[in-house]
């Protein structure tokens, strides 16, 4: 019997019906009606004949098909089956890939996830599995994470850095290392790569809010007067400016406030904790009480004919239902003059050094500013908004933007 050659398998057309084309020593290749060319072995073991599938040509090529037919006489002159030999190999490769499937950086981490969250806010529990879905599990979530090494997560975090996210790539790095901890606590892995931070560039520095300083405040209001009186800008606009530089709250408390959240009897605004750009997290937020000068109503009291009858206080004259834009009162600041060096939000900083110089407690000044109290333990002791303090400090620090204006030399007393 002659040998199969290559040209001979290649020149093998499909029959009506299935046919072999032998090669010797038990093996043959199968030719079904389909085209498909298989190769297959023919043995004796036990008195009885039995085949082993050796693959598909042309995947598994003239040699490479006699090289496995040679394997498998081998193991037949030791006493073994091929075919039960190649079933226990499939069988243990599928165990293999159980087992890592288990052990899967993405398992790991939905086990982990599924552990803490009870103990997280929901908002912290939907960023961290979603800044993970988003940036880790596509590169690394189907790997078994005992075989992850360091320069994959330092190539994740690479690609975080190019897009100047820095806060994200640093929870992201903590949430994978903490991962990698829950793995090797629970016997799953025995170290953690995610120890990279060396190979990180630095995190820039925070730019703070331009602030001026304190010998330009006259200055700068009576610009804001005198740009007022020019009658070029709307009382709503205007008004924002004002509003936030007497009450020292965040812009976009200002720009998303509502007419309901105003008690003018009362003269207090609450601020709720779900609103808008609102600083904390999920339940950690809470309404932010703002007592309100006599300045402060009055604002409040003129704007009444132009906004009173809408939901908003400040609303956008073009879009209907929205707020006014987040660069309204910085454009009034650009427009007298003060590009690049005031912000909306450094009226904050400088009622904070004020009030500070006045001799002002600082948690009370903390409060004002809806500050959460850094100190762990000074924070569990502080059970109070301070907020009839504050009804006297805000009023003083509107006295003192009028004061100033005016030209009156203020010095600061202590309270």
């Amino acid at each position: 019997m002659s040998k199969l050659t290559e040209v001979a398998i290649k020149k093998a057309k499909p029959e009506e019906k299935a046919y072999k084309m032998a090669d010797g020593g038990g093996m043959f290749l199968l030719i079904q009606p389909t085209g498909s060319k298989c190769w297959r072995l023919k043995y004796r073991i036990g008195g009885k004949e039995k085949q082993l599938a050796i693959g598909v040509y042309p995947d598994v090529t003239l040699s490479e098909a006699r090289d496995r037919r040679e394997q498998a006489r081998k193991l037949l002159a030791n006493g073994a089956d091929p075919s039960a030999v190649k079933q226990e190999a499939k069988q243990a490769s599928h165990r293999a890939l159980q087992v890592s499937s288990d052990n899967s950086f993405a398992m790991l981490a939905a086990e982990f996830h599924k552990v803490k969250s009870p103990m997280w806010t929901p908002g912290h529990a939907k960023q961290w599995l979603g800044n993970l879905e988003k940036y880790a599990l596509p590169v690394i979530g189907n790997r078994p994470i005992a075989d992850i090494e360091p320069m994959e997560l330092v190539g994740i975090m690479r690609t975080i850095e190019e897009h100047g996210t820095f806060e994200t790539r640093d929870r992201l790095l903590q949430s994978i290392g903490a991962v990698f901890k829950y793995a090797i606590a629970t016997g799953r892995a025995k170290y953690n790569p995610a120890e990279i931070r060396m190979a990180l560039v630095d995190r820039p520095k925070v730019e703070h809010f331009n602030c001026i300083p304190m010998e330009e405040l006259p200055t700068f209001l009576r610009a804001v007067t005198a740009y007022q009186e020019m009658d070029k800008v709307s009382p709503i606009a205007i008004s924002a400016l004002r509003l936030l530089m007497l009450t020292a709250t965040r812009t976009s408390e200002v720009r998303y406030s509502k007419w309901g959240d105003f008690d003018l009897d009362s003269r207090c605004w609450v601020i709720p904790a779900e609103q808008v750009g609102r600083k904390g997290k999920g339940d950690k937020r809470k309404d932010h009480a703002v007592p309100l000068s006599t300045q402060a109503m009055a604002i409040l009291r003129e704007l009444i004919p132009f906004t009173g009858q809408g939901e908003y206080v400040f609303p956008n004259r073009n879009y209907s239902g929205k707020v006014i834009s987040e660069n309204t009162v910085l454009k009034i600041i650009e427009t007298i003059g003060y590009k690049g060096k005031m912000t909306g939000h450094g009226f904050r900083s400088l009622a904070r050094t004020v009030l500070g110089d006045m001799g002002h407690r600082w948690e009370v000044l903390e409060a004002m500013l809806s500050h959460a109290l850094l100190n762990q333990t000074a924070a569990a002791y502080v059970r109070t908004s301070y907020f009839e303090e504050r009804r006297g400090i805000m009023q003083q620090w509107a006295d003192y933007l009028a004061k100033v204006e005016a030209g009156a030399e203020v010095i600061p007393l202590r309270a």
